[in-house]
């Protein structure tokens, strides 16, 4: 009898990996199959790589291999663990088939991150991708608001025997707020750690499902939030939002620094630079530089990095995120297109960032 390789593959289809839920082979766990006669050997990987769950593994391998092909197999398998640095979004215990992941930041508050993500979010969406967006301004959570689902509650879902939140869905993307627990008019106030466990909850309890672009609103600056984060998964990119004006710009470059230091390693995407211009609406065509007149373009041009776009101070930029239907939202007008072309770019970005760079690793830092 001569056994193909094709055939120990569909026999191994029917082994599933117990904590990724879909078989061995679909999933790429399989290498380095030999066949010699009724011999097989070939290596595995799983998630977990305790001695017992090695030997459910080794079993359920064995069981198949006689079963489909013939009782007279003698397999033998080198089983491994799936490393913790793991960035294939299929092999990924905290947002499994999540396939990029942007986070969005700045240097300081009041820049007009939440609108830039907000907007980022639904323009995605809008362009026909799955998104989903996490509201990880622990302190200052505004997606509720600007999404329009401040009165929405996440439900609860049973996946594969375990509960799980599901998300909001509003305009649509997929929401996931500490927002949604908490009053309106309540105060959040928390230590680091109580903050972190929060973030830790919106990411691993929440059932996300597969999704091509997943969007966090960070805290402005950098602190326990941000290390939480690029411990917790690989960072696709990260965006950066400002205004024009120095003070802003000094605190951006604080930012940018973080994401680039050599044990955080995250590629930044680029500069958003919001606020850029007022335009009236009675003078559609003036344009008054009230922060300053490029002062991101010119930041971007000394770092070397991409200006993503430049968003107006317009009035209905502000009234549409407070009624919780984003500019994004609204086709046609001056300013949901400049957040489209914005959008136009992140994908830009992120397709040449996964061509040209290799996937970004879990952070692990060194605890005393």
């Amino acid at each position: 009898m001569n056994i193909t390789q094709e055939q120990v593959l569909d026999a191994l289809k029917n082994v599933v990996e117990p904590d990724l839920k879909k078989d061995i082979v679909t999933l790429g766990l399989v290498s380095d199959i030999q066949i010699e006669g009724m011999e097989i050997s070939f290596k595995l990987r799983i998630s977990n790589p305790a001695l017992h769950s090695k030997k459910r593994m080794q079993q359920a391998c064995e069981f198949n291999l006689e079963r489909f092909i013939s009782s007279d197999i003698e397999a033998t398998i080198e089983i491994s663990g799936i490393g913790a640095e793991e960035t294939d979004p299929n092999l990924r215990k905290i947002l499994p088939g999540v396939k990029n992941i942007i986070a969005v930041a700045s240097g300081k508050g009041g820049v007009g991150k939440s609108t830039v993500t907000a907007n980022l979010a639904i323009s995605l969406a809008k362009k026909g991708y799955k998104v989903g967006l996490i509201d990880a301004d622990i302190y200052g959570p505004s997606m509720p608001l600007m999404m329009d689902c401040a009165y929405d509650k996440p439900t609860m879902t049973e996946v594969d025997g375990k509960s799980y939140i599901s998300p909001v869905e509003t305009h649509g993307v997929k929401v996931m707020s500490i927002g949604f627990f908490a009053d309106l008019n309540q105060a959040i106030v928390w230590r680091g750690a109580m903050a972190s466990k929060a973030i830790r909850q919106m990411f691993i309890d929440t059932y996300w499902g597969e999704l091509d672009y997943m969007v966090i609103d960070l805290p402005p600056g950098t602190g326990d939030v941000h290390l939480t984060l690029v411990q917790l998964v690989p960072i696709t990119g990260a965006v950066i939002v400002s205004t024009p004006q120095d003070i802003a710009l000094a605190d951006v470059k604080k930012g940018i620094h973080m994401f680039k230091m050599p044990n955080i390693n995250v590629p930044v995407l680029g500069v958003v630079e919001n606020m850029s211009y007022f335009t009236p609406a009675e003078l559609p065509d003036n344009k008054y530089y009230i922060f300053g007149k490029d002062g991101v373009k010119n930041l971007a041009e000394q770092l070397d990095i991409k200006l993503l776009g430049e968003i107006p101070l317009i009035q209905s930029i502000r009234e549409a995120g407070d009624a919780g239907t984003p500019i994004a939202a609204q086709d046609g007008t001056p300013s949901a297109i400049a957040f489209d072309l914005l959008t136009a770019n992140v994908i830009e970005q992120i397709n040449w960032r996964n061509n040209n760079i290799k996937p970004t690793q879990v952070v692990k830092m060194n605890t005393p």
